[in-house]
């Protein structure tokens, strides 16, 4: 039996990105239609939010201490954490298509790995894009025609690039030249829809320190440890209809922390009155690994 703790008393509209900052021992999460990034301190029990001035789909740490780059609608932008001001870094696709960013995650070159989503996914359109922001700051195209990018890893060990549509229910795998940042063999890790043990959509993901990949079983009430080989290794139950982002931390990185969203099916006996929204911490038996910073 897994033990699972509610962290804080923060509830999210759309809880996302949580990233473990090693340095300063807290959790950094976000709400994106909150338009919030919080901050969770374990040693105090305190979360402190930063309101910024749209929604931020995703954001990772700098090499400077309480600097973070935000994808924050259609650009990356600084955030000062101390002041809460932002500062504009670069556009990364033209507000005028309609989009917003989603899912994010550096590599270990620090390239900031970014997707774009139309908005109300209920309308199922694939109008997004995945983009590779250079720490210089220009953006080059990887993939078009997205529905939900989610689900960036960066397998530095391996030279594995990871990402997921939620709309095609699939996570794909390429082999990753991590200093040039070329990409081939574009192939399927993991098809929900082909695997009867698999539970709702893929969300975001994370990876272990045995290099297996944790994915954010949206709509399933679980998180899904996959194999290198693509096989489910277990599917740990959580009492949230809609997980959407796990990430380890904790002072051995032995904590894997979830976010989720305030919505979706309505279960007494599943939630055992964990709100939904809630940020939850979970003693799976596995370290992860740090998460490279932004270099630019």
């Amino acid at each position: 039996m897994v033990e699972i703790d509610v962290v804080g008393d923060v509830v999210a509209a759309l809880g996302e990105c949580p990233v473990w900052v090693d340095a300063e021992q807290a959790l950094y999460w976000e709400d994106i239609d909150g338009k919030q990034i919080h901050r969770y301190d374990p040693a105090t029990d305190t979360t402190t939010s930063r309101l910024l001035n749209g929604r931020p789909g995703s954001f990772a740490t700098t090499a400077t201490p309480g600097r973070l780059i935000v994808g924050l609608e259609t650009d990356a932008v600084w955030l000062d954490w101390a002041s809460g001001q932002t500062e504009h870094f670069v556009s990364i696709e033209d507000g005028a298509r309609g989009n917003r960013l989603n899912d994010g995650r550096c590599d270990h070159s620090g390239r900031y790995v970014v997707g774009t989503m139309w908005p109300e996914a209920e309308e199922g359109k694939s109008a997004g894009s995945l983009y590779a922001i250079e720490p210089s700051g220009s953006v080059t195209t990887l993939e078009t025609e997205v529905g939900i990018p989610n689900g960036l890893v960066f397998d530095n060990e391996r030279s594995l690039m990871y990402w997921a549509d939620t709309f095609q229910a699939t996570i794909w795998v390429w082999d990753y030249d991590v200093g040039s940042g070329e990409r081939t063999n574009k192939r399927v890790f993991f098809d929900y829809g082909e695997h009867d043990d698999a539970h709702g959509l893929p969300d975001g993901g994370c990876l272990d320190a045995e290099g297996f990949y944790w994915s954010a079983s949206v709509h399933g009430w679980a998180v899904t440890r996959i194999a290198p080989d693509g096989s489910v290794d277990r599917i740990v139950d959580v009492p949230l209809a809609m997980p959407t982002m796990p990430a380890f931390g904790g002072r051995d990185l032995s904590t894997l922390y979830v976010t989720s969203i305030d919505g979706g099916l309505v279960d007494p006996e599943r939630s055992a009155g964990v709100p939904a929204g809630a940020l939850i911490a979970l003693d799976v038996g596995v370290a992860g690994v740090p998460e490279p910073s932004f270099a630019g």
